[in-house]
């Protein structure tokens, strides 16, 4: 829907939830929408805000940032606001901080609802906001829950087909038991992940999802039965191939060391490691990657983050094996600060991506074609792998079935089959470049965002109606 097709433009509320995967990928919905004329309020905390990139000069006029401070808690470091400020052991903390923004968001859920000018057609909210969904229903605004990929809610269905089998039904046994915690209501928070999910999920109208039947067509179907709500595509919303967009504001990628020490490298011989912000590995995890990397003698850019476990003052030599960057001088470049992801991700001289599998940045890697080395962590992202696994885009590192580690060897034999083997690499560069025809293909990733900003977020036609029409958008 273009900005003038409409009769008259929407008020959507955005909440995404505090972690920059999430807050970058709705940012970016909120922009494609008011670039469409609706208006959008993008809720948040002050500091995660104010860490988000300059809205784009057509959205700005139409997207106001809304800001809720976070309460204190006892515990919490000050300033941690996003899930990357939260140490691993502290994360049931920011939960109970995160739940003290309920009575704010019902105050501004109230001032937005005293005047028909300002009142909220949709509210649009992260799997894990009961309060901002009941707040929604409480002063009936419809709302539209924000799932996770198709790939993890498919592992839930008892009748899958056999394509979508062997995405969920060969989970290994370390990922089984990594579910358990999402159960566990004894945290400082004193609600579990699901209870949230499920209190979230019965106050809303129907559920949205950052995917598309082209992306996850072995899973996508499924979704609509697991979640027992009509399931609405948002696209992938890929970010800006530009590069020039990232979460702290600061731009100059182009001058940046890592993107110069590219300049220097052969075209597409350099593996680009990056497992994300969330979750760090343990030092011994680290040690056997970097030992990885070395065996397989290719060149490397590695963002690595400080490891589990690994003391605040600790520099990358500490983090590495004793050694490792002598040795691998020549050959690899390691970086513990923020990088120009989508601008390394762009650089002629990138040939692979060795990645955790979070959303994010399979669709930051397969936006520029790189077959992936598949190194999943926790949650969605071992369903995530072995999708792409089964597209032959790349190839998982062998994992130990019951305790989920890994080796040198491993690493090793897997940047080898991806980076240098002829027949393989040439295999997993076409499947790569497959999908890369449904990520880069922006006329139909925008087509799914104003399919979900016309009939299906038109907030005058009832839900019950609206839920009836979006049924073919997932059969």
């Amino acid at each position: 829907m273009d900005a003038g097709s409409s009769s008259s433009p929407l008020h959507i509320v955005v909440v995404p939830w505090l972690a920059f995967g999430h807050l970058l990928p709705y940012l970016e919905l909120s922009e494609r929408l008011a670039e469409r004329g609706h208006r959008v309020s993008y809720v948040s905390t002050p500091r995660n805000l104010a860490r988000l990139p300059t809205l784009r000069s057509a959205a700005a006029p139409r997207v106001d940032l809304v800001a809720l401070p976070l309460p204190r808690v006892d515990g919490l470091p000050d300033g941690a606001e996003s899930t990357n400020d939260v140490p691993d052991d502290k994360r049931e903390l920011h939960f109970k901080a995160f739940d003290g923004l309920a009575a704010p968001f019902a105050a501004f859920m109230a001032a937005a609802c005293a005047d028909e000018a300002t009142r909220p057609h949709w509210v649009i909210a992260d799997c894990f906001h009961h309060w901002v969904a009941a707040a929604a229903f409480e002063h009936k605004v419809p709302c539209a829950l924000l799932l996770p990929t198709a790939a993890l809610i498919a592992t839930a269905h008892r009748d899958q087909p056999a394509e979508a089998r062997v995405v969920t039904h060969t989970r290994p046994r370390y990922e089984e038991e990594e579910v358990a915690p999402i159960y566990d209501d004894h945290g400082a928070s004193g609600m579990s992940i699901v209870q949230r999910f499920y209190l979230t999920k019965e106050k809303c109208a129907l559920a949205a999802i950052r995917s598309c039947v082209e992306w996850e067509p072995e899973s996508f179907p499924l979704v609509p039965t697991v979640i027992g709500l009509p399931v609405v595509p948002l696209g992938l919303l890929p970010p800006s191939p530009d590069g020039g967009r990232r979460a702290d504001g600061i731009n100059g990628s182009a001058e940046h060391a890592t993107v110069r020490w590219l300049d220097a490298q052969p075209a597409g011989s350099v593996v680009y490691v990056a497992l994300g912000s969330e979750v760090p590995l343990r030092v011994e995890q680290v040690h056997e990657l970097a030992l990885g990397l070395e065996l397989a003698g290719t060149r490397f850019l590695w963002a690595l983050r400080k490891p589990s476990g690994a003391a605040v003052h600790d520099d990358d030599a500490d983090m590495l094996p004793p050694g490792f960057q002598e040795r691998t001088g020549g050959q690899g470049l390691v970086t513990t600060g923020w990088v120009p992801q989508m601008s390394i991700l762009a650089h002629a001289a990138v040939g692979g991506f060795l990645t955790h599998c979070g959303r994010n940045s399979l669709i930051e890697g397969l936006l520029f074609g790189h077959p992936l080395v598949m190194l999943p962590i926790f949650g969605d992202q071992g369903p995530n792998a072995r999708q792409m696994e089964v597209k032959k885009v790349g190839l998982q590192v062998a994992r130990n079935e019951d305790d989920g580690s890994f080796d040198r060897h491993g690493v090793a034999s897997a940047i080898r089959a991806v980076m240098v083997d002829g027949d393989a690499r040439r295999s997993f560069v076409a499947g790569a470049a497959k999908m890369q025809e449904v990520v880069a293909n922006t006329e139909r990733q925008e087509r799914w965002v104003s399919k979900f900003a016309a009939p299906h977020v038109n907030g005058r036609k009832s839900a019950k109606i609206k839920s009836a029409n979006l049924s073919p958008l997932v059969t």
